[in-house]
Formats: structure tokens, C-alpha cells, sequence
């Protein structure tokens, strides 16, 4: 479970946020652009420090107002960056090991992403589509208690879309940690989420 309730001043508002994912639950963060979406990902993930505050993860505080703050590498936290953020000078298979706790895992994580075949591969010589299941791969490779998605669907085509969001809902039912989804997409939010949090203006509004 995750319980954030923190504050973050930003440049044209100060940035309110409080909420809690429940260890089986996908939540959704919607709204405008400049909102503070991202900057809720990034303090939970430890990149931007909040002003104020706690995040706390299955009973672990990795933020609080006792200036306790757990660097990036420790909080057990994957985020799946909008442009995926692969290493391009490794393979595929390189990529995933990055970070990976367990081999056996990592090859399961291939077989269920179909992605064996990609292996030997590097990002520049696959599809949009793969590139987004390597990342997917790469981020639970590292076994984490919580998964960030920054909106990871918005550079694809519809089709491909669709099946990514069928694979995340499957790989969520298979390994249940708690998700927070980034996206400007109200249909997408509405079919992969069991909950939406609606932000404008560094508000949240459930």
C-alpha cells in the first residue's frame, strides 16, 4: 500500500496531494497539462523532493517532514518513463538485466511480454510497441513494490495501444503491486484504472 500526503511548491501554484493505492489497485492521475501529474511521479519516486509532507510504501516511510528522505535506489520503486528511456548502446536482454533481482524471473517476464525473440536486439532496431514491453520487462525485472507509468501508451497507435493495455491489466493480475497511470486520456484512464484522481492546478479531486 501507498499513502502519499505531501506538498510541493511549484512556480505558479503549490501542489496538493493526498491519496492512498491500495497493494491491488491501479490508479489513474488525470488532468491538463502543467497540472502536477509528473511531479507527483517524481516525488514518490524520489527525483523531486517534496516541501512537505510523507510518502509512505508498505510500511516504510521513504519521505517526511522529519526531513527523512530514502535516495531513488532504495525505494524499491519502477517508473516507465513517457519515452521509455532504454539504453540504446545495450541489448535488449542487457537492458532488462539492468537492475534484474532474479534471472529465472527476467526470462518468465520475456515469455509473458513475447519478447524472447528480441533479445539480441538494440532499442533503435524495434517497433514503438516492443520498445514499451522492453521497458515494461525492464521494470519489473527489478521487483518492485510499486509501479510508476508516466503516461507510457501516448506515442502509440491505437492498435498497438489496445494490446499494451491488455498486457498491463494481465501483468498486473499476475503480480499484484499497486500502479499510479499518468494519462491525458480519459478512455484510457476509465478502462485501465479501478480508481481516477482528477488533478488541475496541483489539486486532486477524487
Amino acid at each position: 500500500m501507498l499513502k502519499v500526503d505531501i506538498k510541493k511548491s511549484l512556480p505558479h501554484f503549490e501542489l496538493t496531494a493526498d491519496f492512498i493505492v491500495e497493494q491491488d489497485e491501479i490508479v489513474a492521475l488525470f488532468g491538463p497539462s502543467g497540472s502536477g501529474k509528473t511531479t507527483i511521479l517524481n516525488c514518490i519516486a524520489g527525483i523531486t523532493k517534496a516541501t512537505s509532507g510523507s510518502i509512505q510504501l508498505n510500511n516504510h516511510i521513504l519521505f517526511n517532514k522529519r526531513k527523512k528522505n530514502v535516495p531513488i535506489q532504495q525505494r524499491r520503486i519502477a517508473y516507465l518513463f513517457q519515452d521509455y528511456a532504454l539504453f540504446p548502446h545495450m541489448t535488449v536482454w542487457k537492458n532488462i538485466m539492468y537492475g534484474m533481482k532474479n534471472e529465472q524471473f527476467a526470462k518468465k517476464l520475456l515469455t509473458e511480454l513475447k519478447i524472447e525473440h528480441l533479445t539480441e536486439q538494440f532499442p533503435n532496431e524495434i517497433s514503438g510497441g516492443e520498445k514499451q514491453r522492453v521497458a515494461i520487462a525492464r521494470a519489473l525485472a527489478t521487483e518492485p513494490d510499486l509501479l510508476l507509468l508516466d503516461e507510457p501508451f501516448s506515442a502509440l497507435d491505437d492498435a498497438t495501444r489496445d494490446t499494451s493495455h491488455d498486457e498491463l491489466l494481465r501483468l498486473h493480475k499476475l503480480w499484484k503491486i499497486p500502479i499510479i497511470l499518468v494519462t491525458h486520456n480519459h478512455a484510457e484512464a476509465e478502462k485501465l484504472s479501478d480508481r481516477i484522481l482528477y488533478i488541475n492546478e496541483g489539486i486532486i479531486h477524487n
